[in-house]
């Protein structure tokens, strides 16, 4: 076991904890000043649910060696078992409770990311019961197929590369927000409504927050302090960068002027799409996917949604599920053996079977995601009954009919 290796991922993992309120603060930012409370609630509640899901059974569940393609067993519940001096591979220089801890944090923020999608018109109840199944049949079998001895996705399965979560966080979060969002319906005002963001502040905070979060969260998945760790951590902020410049072209190029707003979530997208190849791709296509990342996500964004007609609310499928695809796809076209031995050279050097697993993996994800979120939905209505609030409750504000509290109690001056 390596010391400085043990505290990198212990800090690493920190940052990724900071990621979740920082996406509460970033979604909370966007809604109506009616919705903020239970927006930020549906990705704080999930700190709770998500840690203690983990260790009873969410770590075995997604990395105990079963010895199928599919789900881990049972061994490790309670994370009894989980060494404290002998890492999860024969190889690794961090002990086993170590890794399972920073694991623990993406599985805390992943199902939050979905709940952007349903924002002002799903009841609380039923995203508590939502998240505990999704986490069950999704999150923890996707972390064992792409990242666990064995796995379907992974290296000992068809080989599709995903150094910090293209296919396990952001595309199943992304298409799970999707089905969702058209399962529940639109919300009531849509088609003839103007939704004016409440708080910009609020939201350029917590697209701070959470790519500070996010450098620890690709950085960290090196699992070690070394050179590829800074590979992974340059390549997130050079992504980052080009993507929010190309976002802010976006916005001038279709309203005559740059926006806040715009800059902030082109930062995002530019994380999102960097997540699969972070540890995989050259400095340089790093900018390239940056730069590319924000004008797909933007014309799902601004095009997509009505040609297709689903409401999703704060754009969680257009920005991780649209991105997360496209990075994942462009991971297959620009990885490199000579940056990580782990990784199939991509088509720009004249191989094609990096990408074709890229595109297999992302297609099984996808299924998953599809086949699992209507199973969730399934479940949650036959516990919780009717998952939508009901009409009246929509209009005065889920803050107010889920949480009974308001964010702003003595202030009026904010959009409804």
């Amino acid at each position: 076991m390596d010391s400085g290796n043990i505290g990198f991922v212990l800090l690493c993992a920190a940052f990724v904890f900071v990621m979740t309120p920082g996406l509460a603060m970033f979604y909370g930012g966007l809604v109506r000043k009616k919705n903020v409370v239970n927006t930020m609630m549906t990705s704080i509640f999930i700190i709770g649910i998500g840690i203690v899901m983990w260790v009873l059974f969410g770590y075995s569940l997604s990395f105990a060696p079963s010895g199928n393609a599919f789900i881990g067993d049972f061994r490790w519940l309670g994370l009894e078992g989980v060494s404290l001096t002998e890492g999860y591979t024969d190889d690794a220089s961090i002990p086993n409770m170590v890794f399972s801890a920073f694991q623990m944090m993406f599985a805390v923020i992943t199902p939050a990311l979905i709940t952007g999608a349903v924002a002002g018109r799903m009841k609380f109840k039923s995203i508590f019961v939502f998240t505990i199944f999704w986490s069950l049949i999704v999150y923890y079998p996707l972390a064992h197929m792409v990242w666990g001895q064995g796995g379907l996705l992974g290296a000992d399965g068809i080989g599709a590369l995903d150094f910090a979560g293209g296919d396990v966080v952001h595309i199943s979060s992304g298409v799970s927000a999707l089905v969702l969002c058209i399962l529940l319906g639109k919300r009531h005002d849509y088609e003839h409504s103007i939704y004016r963001i409440h708080n910009i502040p609020t939201v350029v905070l917590g697209a701070s927050l959470l790519m500070f979060g996010w450098f620890g969260f690709n950085a960290g998945s090196a699992l070690a302090a070394d050179g590829l760790a800074a590979h992974a951590f340059m390549t997130t902020g050079v992504s980052a960068a080009a993507a929010m410049l190309s976002w802010m072209l976006c916005d001038v190029i279709k309203n005559k002027k740059p926006t806040l707003i715009g800059a902030s979530t082109g930062m995002v997208a530019g994380l999102v799409g960097i997540t699969p190849g972070a540890g995989f791709v050259p400095m340089w296509a790093a900018v390239i996917i940056g730069l590319t990342t924000s004008p797909v996500c933007y014309i799902m964004i601004s095009y997509g949604k009505k040609k297709f007609g689903f409401d999703d609310a704060l754009d969680a499928f257009s920005c991780h599920g649209t991105g997360g695809i496209w990075g994942g796809l462009l991971t297959g076209v620009f990885s490199c053996t000579a940056i990580n031995s782990s990784a199939g050279n991509g088509l720009v050097y004249g191989e094609f079977a990096q990408f074709g697993a890229q595109a297999a993996g992302i297609g099984i994800t996808i299924v998953i995601a599809v086949v699992g979120t209507l199973i969730c939905y399934g479940i949650t209505r036959l516990i919780t009954g009717k998952i939508r609030v009901d009409l009246r409750d929509e209009l005065m504000g889920l803050d107010v009919s889920q949480h009974g509290e308001a964010a702003y109690p003595s202030f009026n001056g904010l959009d409804n």
